[in-house]
C-alpha cells in the first residue's frame, strides 16, 4: 500500500485567506434596512460559507426586492469598495504560507464562491503570483457544499484530488472539500467547525509551513494499491 505526496493546496478565500466576512455583513445590513427590513448578526452568521445565490435568496426573503444577480453584484461592489478604502485583511500566516508553498514548488488553487472579479482583485493584491488557478462562484454550476468546485480546481491543476489539502473556515466549505476527496483542514474564524468532519482543525495558519501541510497530507491521504505492470 502506498500514499502519494502533496501535489497542491486549495484555498478558500473569504474567512480563510482574507478576513472579509465582516465586510460582507457590513454590506448586507444597510441593503436590508433600505427596504424596511432588519438583519441580525445571527442571520449574517448563517450566510458564512453559503453560495452567493443562496445568500441573495435569503436577502430576498428579508425584504430586498431585487433579483439574485442584482443583489450579488451590489454586495460584491460594496465589499470591493471597502477593500479599496481599507486594504485587504489577510488572515494571520496566510500570505507567508502561500509564499512557502510556492518556494517548495507546491501548486496552489483559490476555490471561492465569491465572483471571479472579486477573487482576481484580491489575488492581484498579494505580492507574489500566489495561485496557479482560480475557481470562483460564477465558474461552477453546483456551488459548495457540492464537491464540484474542488474537483474542478484539481482538474485544472492536473492533479488527483486525493493529492491535495483543502483549507476552509466554514462548515459548508468543509463539506465541499470532504466530499471531493481532498484532505480537509479547518481554520475556524466566525463559526465553529467542530463535528463537521475535517481531517484536522488548526486555530491559525500563523507559523505554519509547507512541511506542516505535507505532514498533514501524509497522515490522512488515502492509501492506494501500488501499480503493477502487466506483461504482454
Amino acid at each position: 500500500m502506498t500514499s502519494s505526496a502533496l501535489a497542491a493546496v486549495l484555498w478558500d478565500m473569504d474567512g480563510t485567506l482574507v478576513d472579509t466576512e465582516p465586510y460582507w455583513m457590513a454590506a448586507e445590513v444597510p441593503l436590508v434596512e433600505r427596504f424596511g427590513g432588519t438583519w441580525s448578526h445571527e442571520q449574517a452568521l448563517g450566510m458564512v460559507g453559503l453560495a452567493l445565490e443562496d445568500s441573495a435568496r435569503l436577502l430576498q426573503n428579508a425584504g430586498v426586492p431585487w433579483g439574485v444577480d442584482e443583489i450579488i453584484a451590489h454586495l460584491t461592489d460594496e465589499v470591493l469598495r471597502q477593500l479599496a478604502s481599507t486594504g485587504v485583511p489577510f488572515r494571520p500566516g496566510a500570505r507567508e504560507l502561500l509564499a512557502d508553498l510556492k518556494a517548495h514548488g507546491i501548486k496552489t488553487g483559490l476555490v471561492t464562491m465569491s465572483m471571479r472579479r472579486m477573487a482576481l482583485s484580491i489575488a492581484d493584491l498579494i505580492d507574489l503570483p500566489a495561485f496557479d488557478v482560480v475557481v470562483a462562484g460564477d465558474d461552477v454550476e453546483r456551488p459548495k457544499p457540492h464537491p464540484d468546485p474542488y474537483l474542478q480546481a484539481a482538474e485544472a491543476l492536473g492533479v488527483d484530488i486525493r493529492d491535495t489539502v483543502a483549507i476552509e473556515d466554514s462548515p459548508n466549505g468543509l463539506r465541499s472539500a470532504i466530499a471531493s476527496g481532498a484532505v480537509s483542514l479547518g481554520v475556524p474564524l466566525m463559526v465553529p467547525l467542530d463535528g463537521v468532519g475535517a481531517h484536522t482543525l488548526w486555530p491559525s495558519l500563523e507559523g505554519r509551513t509547507a512541511a506542516d501541510l505535507r505532514a498533514l497530507h501524509g497522515a490522512h491521504a488515502p492509501t492506494r494499491l501500488p501499480e503493477t505492470r502487466v506483461n504482454p
